[in-house]
């Protein structure tokens, strides 16, 4: 019985690295841009998106979260 279990073991990951390394490989990368792509000579895709108001918030969620956590951590060591 435990020399089945190790025949399949073995078959089973020659087969997930086979399968691995098959999806793997490198893709093409993506097409140039078109020739009227950006004012200003190539400009990135995204554009001019607004991403400081964003990470702001985020921050601050993570903080008050933190607080939280900490608060609620003094509490129950202090009962």
């Amino acid at each position: 019985m435990k020399n089945i279990f190790q025949k399949a073991a073995i078959i089973l990951t020659l087969g997930l690295v086979m399968g691995i390394s098959a999806v793997t490989f490198a893709q093409p990368g993506p097409p140039p841009p078109p020739a009227d792509h950006g004012t200003d000579g190539n400009a990135s895709p995204g554009g001019t998106a607004p991403v400081g108001s964003g990470l702001a918030i985020l921050l601050s969620l993570g903080a008050a979260y933190g607080s939280k956590k900490i608060y609620d951590a003094r509490k129950r060591l202090e009962e």
